[in-house]
């Protein structure tokens, strides 16, 4: 698999797998690398050492990807920003996330900076040292208390939940991190293990200033991996079992984006409308298979190339957007 790092003249708008997303709020999404150390059964991205579809891990330089940071806030308005930090695989393999969370806190309009992790590979130490460079809430994932079912759930041999939960004490007791923890409800698999986890929030003290849990519901996704057997639940389905649960245990567990201070924001223009012919050149391989990654003739937006795996880097060609929602932007070739 091929490591990529991304430069300038790169935009880090536009490709789903690196660099800044706005999605029409205050919240910026952050996403500086792509690599994690698990492979978790139901990953949506195929992170992870047993990825069947990834050809391409990336990493964005610190300085590069603050840089842009500050130009989509200064377009959005420099109040009340949450920064999250939330990749597609986990954020504690960037080698310098201490030091990316301390220049989020320093730039002018940033008030929360959040991060979402495994923390299969996260130490007292690191925690300690996010806690003083600023960041504000760590939504932790732990989709299992049982040993052997949390490993399973991971993917991963070596995964220890009990080594999170310790994790978890030390971020209520130690640190000036808000905790929330976030499971993934994998139906027929984990079913028992949600009880036990929304218990271990009450215990832990969790959510002081958001909410203790964000369960989430399990989806299919085109390129992620699917647990064998397992359907996902409907919607409703989901939300009635979270009711119950709020009234059995006496916890808040339907979320609202009001819970987290998120509201409406001026949202960066998208440049290229669906179906547009744009003129491309191929900067790097692609984060999938068949894939290619080029920028616009302009150089202001990423484009993700699909059926693009013959396509040499440096070829200069016309493509076709078919997807360009939240200025993630994906097209065909012209050839």
């Amino acid at each position: 698999m091929d490591f990529f790092k991304i430069y300038d003249p790169i935009p880090l708008l536009g490709c789903i797998a690196f660099g800044l997303i706005d999605r029409g709020t205050n919240v910026i999404q952050v996403r500086p690398v792509t690599t994690c150390p698990l492979s978790c059964i139901f990953c949506s991205t195929d992170a992870g050492p047993k990825s069947k579809y990834r050809r391409t891990e990336y990493v964005v330089p610190l300085n590069y990807l603050i840089e842009w940071f500050k130009k989509i806030i200064a377009f959005k308005g420099e109040y009340d920003i949450e920064a999250h930090i939330d990749t597609v695989g986990d954020p504690v393999t960037y080698d310098r996330i201490v030091d990316l969370v301390s220049s989020l806190s320093q730039i002018k309009g940033v008030k929360i900076i959040s991060m979402q992790t495994h923390g299969s590979i996260l130490t007292e130490r690191i925690l300690d040292e996010l806690s003083d460079a600023g960041l504000t809430r760590i939504n932790m994932s732990l989709d299992a208390l049982d040993p052997y079912l949390a490993k399973k759930i991971s993917g991963t041999d070596w995964y220890n939940p009990d080594k999170i939960v310790d994790l978890m004490w030390h971020v209520v007791s130690n640190t000036k991190i808000d905790l929330l923890i976030a499971p993934v409800w994998v139906p027929g698999l984990n079913d028992s293990e949600i009880p036990k986890i929304i218990n271990l929030a009450k215990h832990l003290g969790a959510g002081k200033n958001f909410p203790a849990l964000g369960i989430q519901k399990y989806l299919v996704h085109k390129h992620g991996r699917r647990v064998k057997g397992v359907k996902p639940m409907s919607w409703r389905k989901f939300y009635d079992q979270l009711k119950r649960w709020e009234i059995e245990f006496g916890v808040k567990l339907i979320l609202k984006p009001e819970d987290f201070g998120i509201h409406k924001r001026r949202k960066i223009p998208i440049p290229y409308k669906r179906f547009e012919v744009v003129r491309v050149e191929v900067v790097g391989p692609g984060w999938l298979r068949n894939e290619a990654l080029a920028i616009t003739e302009e150089h202001e937006r990423c484009i993700t190339l699909i059926n693009a795996g013959t396509i040499p880097i440096g070829a200069r060609l016309k493509a076709r957007i078919i997807s360009n929602k939240d200025n993630i932007f994906v097209a065909e070739p012209i050839l």
